[in-house]
């Protein structure tokens, strides 16, 4: 074991390997800086250009680009209070104040000292679960590899943040849609619907941008506004230095706990930074400076968001159970090397998990020291509206998912399935199990086939591996049952489930016309489902026919949901009227019997004149003491509710209460015609060919959808042609011909 982990450590002195990590950290810096990319974003971008290389040079690009994600994205939030990715905004509460007191660098040296700390105690971690995991996993056998793909989807489901039918409902949906191509068992074709292209499968890189990437800057590319006045980097390096030292307990509490939130499936970098903030503020015995510039307040969250991408990795690799979207993706790529994880990766490719070990502790190192010497150029690319960015973003994605099948077909996949992302999303559906179901579905096909040819019945549940995994894959559900029949019994307010259906910022589509009209498309995709794979053979409808019936039943338990909200917003509706009247007589009753009252109502002195004047924002006037009728008018405005307020309390977007939400809002419309364009742009690369496309749909979006000056427009569109035009020589890419080309040629 010694000699694996020295051997690959010896493997990146080779120049080529060396040299694919900086070029990791170097893009994974960058797409830090991006709302929305994160993690997810620079593996899947990247993950084509893995697509012919060794596994080596291509897991040293893959790691050195997710383990310094969670540094850059602090920049953007010290600097502009805006964070790049949702595990940063804990940052955010105490860096962007101590930025705005002058002490930007001093927040920057705490962040990037304590990601690089967090990234090495990762990787520590990673090394030290090798050794003590190892004998397990060797005793796994098919049955206990199987309930481990189960656990994985059904664990991301059921942790995952909101509805957690939902979560399951996602979860069965990308088993289902990873089920698309030949069986894995029969060699038999499955929904493909006679077509040739659906025959191997859908593309991961097209699923994982599409879902994630494309969705993401739908939603996004309305914002056509940067920053206006961002906060200057000032203050000193060393003083933030030294503080960072004094701090090392934070460092070691926050590294442990975002590697505890990495191995849990589901939980993520997010919460992980959040339980680190808690315990920070928890153990500290002055608490009143968190929230305005604490130091601690950085310390424990940056510690904790890159030892989770480590953590994240002992279950992928160990157990085939990816925690996270970015660690899904490296788990598929590596299938596609015929890298299997578990006992395979271990008995026959451990220089490859020490290569990824090392490689995570070196990128942690160069990430944090790049980020002392770029950190001003950086935070200029965060005043860059996204929308301006989005051209050149979707140029890069279409062209990346178009080199692992090198067919036009994955790019429209692509696109469609950027739009189920974004309904997705919108509609409050998490989407890291509907991917983690996507790549897992293979395998649990296949493991099941296994299990269910050397042992007769069931068995094989018998074993005491198997009973462990399911012990805990049941007892989140059961607990999530019992905070359900205890909210209905009104004995816990907090786990009302009317809480977790909550309209927010990023779902403010959901409890809508949307939501109901998803979950009916869910049946009706489940139900096909059952038809279809009805005529298959009986070995390979046997998976597809589970997951159609789980599916079916799933998505009527959610059907049943967004009925019971809609009737319980038209009960408080219809409960509101009353109320307001009711509220409206008490306070008219306290206005006449008060002194001087009718003085203060104005001229006429009737009574719904009493109502109108009260709550009228102009000067008082009455024949009595100034003093008795402003009293009387404050009375009156604080008992009823004005115009004002009642505007105020009203959901966003038009909509009125829960589950009446808007039938179409602004954003959809956006999201739809971005959606739009992006189909545009796929029928120019196919007549066209991709360079000329890009050429007309990256100044026309530019200048159309982003409103970006025309001088920015020239500029951003040659350096994307250049690059683009300089990338097969550089790269291994293939860029799409159009049939015009390819007339001409």
């Amino acid at each position: 074991m010694l000699d694996s982990a020295m051997a690959a450590l010896a493997s990146l002195a080779d120049p080529a390997l060396l040299l694919m990590l900086l070029v990791g950290v170097v893009a994974g810096l960058v797409m830090g800086l991006i709302p929305g990319l994160g993690g997810t974003g620079a593996v899947a971008i990247l993950l084509p250009i893995t697509f012919g290389m060794e596994p080596a040079p291509a897991l040293a690009l893959l790691i050195g680009a997710l383990a310094v994600v969670h540094t850059s994205d602090t920049v953007s939030a010290v600097l502009l209070g805006a964070p790049g990715s949702a595990s940063a905004s804990v940052t955010m509460l105490d860096g962007y104040s101590m930025a705005r007191k002058g002490q930007a660098k001093r927040a920057l040296s705490l962040a990037f000292l304590s990601s690089m700390a967090g990234g090495i105690i990762g990787a520590v971690g990673l090394t030290l679960a090798i050794p003590l995991a190892r004998p397990l996993v060797l005793s796994f056998a098919s049955p206990e590899l199987f309930m481990l793909t189960v656990l994985g989807v059904a664990l991301a489901a059921v942790l995952s943040r909101g509805n957690v039918v939902k979560g399951l409902v996602a979860g069965l949906m990308g088993l289902l849609l990873g089920m698309v191509g030949t069986s894995p068992t029969t060699a038999e074709e499955r929904f493909t619907f006679g077509s040739l292209f659906l025959g191997d499968g859908l593309s991961l890189v097209a699923v994982a941008l599409g879902i994630f990437g494309l969705a993401e800057i739908a939603s996004r590319a309305s914002q056509r506004r940067g920053e206006n006045a961002p906060v200057k980097v000032t203050g000193g390096w060393g003083s933030g230095i030294r503080e960072w030292l004094t701090h090392w307990s934070q460092v070691l509490r926050g590294s442990l706990i975002g590697i505890w939130a990495g191995v849990l499936p589901g939980v993520g970098a997010t919460a992980g930074t959040w339980l680190a903030y808690g315990q920070a503020v928890a153990t500290a015995k002055d608490k009143r400076q968190f929230g305005k510039g604490d130091p601690r307040g950085i310390v424990g969250p940056e510690s904790a968001n890159n030892s989770v991408e480590a953590g994240d990795l002992i279950p992928t690799l160990l157990f085939g159970i990816p925690g996270g979207v970015p660690s899904a993706m490296l788990l598929g790529m590596l299938l596609t090397y015929g890298i299997q994880p578990g006992p395979s990766i271990i008995t026959d490719h451990l220089d490859l998990m020490y290569l990824i070990v090392w490689s995570f502790a070196i990128a942690s190192v160069l990430g944090a020291l790049f980020c002392f010497l770029t950190v001003r150029p950086l935070a200029s690319l965060t005043k860059v509206p996204f929308a301006v960015l989005a051209s050149g973003l979707v140029a890069i994605m279409l062209l990346g998912s178009f080199q692992e099948g090198g067919q036009l077909g994955d790019l429209w996949v692509m696109v469609l399935l950027g739009i189920a992302g974004w309904v997705l999303k919108s509609t409050g559906f998490p989407r890291a199990p509907f991917l983690i179901g996507f790549v897992l579905a293979i395998p649990l096909e296949r493991y099941y086939f296994l299990t269910d040819s050397l042992y007769n019945g069931f068995e094989w549940m018998l074993r005491p591996g198997t009973m462990v995994f399911l012990a805990i894959l049941v007892l989140p559900i059961l607990w999530n049952i019992f905070k359900w029949i205890r909210a209905r019994r009104r004995l816990d307010r907090d786990d009302d489930p009317q809480h977790e259906n909550a309209v927010d910022a990023e779902s403010p589509l959901k409890n809508s016309t949307w939501s109901l009209a998803t979950a009916l498309v869910v049946i009706l995709i489940f139900a096909g489902s059952l038809v279809i794979s009805s005529g298959f053979s009986p070995e390979a409808r046997l998976v597809p026919q589970l997951v159609g019936w789980g599916g079916l039943i799933m998505g009527l338990a959610l059907l049943g949901q967004e009925i019971v909200i809609r009737r319980r917003a038209g009960q408080l509706q219809a409960a509101m009227p009353v109320q307001v009247a009711a509220e409206a007589a008490a306070s008219s009753s306290v206005v006449m019997g008060s002194p001087g009252s009718a003085h203060a109502v104005g001229s006429t002195g009737a009574t719904g004149s009493a109502y109108t004047g009260s709550t009228s924002a102009g000067p008082i006037t009455s024949a009595g003491t100034g003093t008795g009728s402003r009293r009387t008018a404050g009375a009156v405005a604080t008992a009823v509710p004005s115009a004002e307020s009642i505007a105020s309390d009203a959901p966003v977007n038009g909509q009125t209460s829960a589950g009446q939400g808007p039938g179409w809002t602004k954003e959809a419309g956006f999201a739809f015609k971005t959606f739009g364009w992006m189909a545009g742009f796929l029928i120019l690369i196919g007549i066209l060919g991709y360079l000329v496309a890009v050429m007309i749909f990256v100044p026309a979006f530019l200048l159309i959808v982003a409103r970006a000056k025309t001088k920015t427009t020239i500029i951003y569109t040659a350096v994307l042609y250049v690059v683009l035009l300089a990338l097969p020589t550089l790269l291994p890419i293939d860029l799409p011909q159009g049939w015009l080309s390819q007339l001409v040629g």
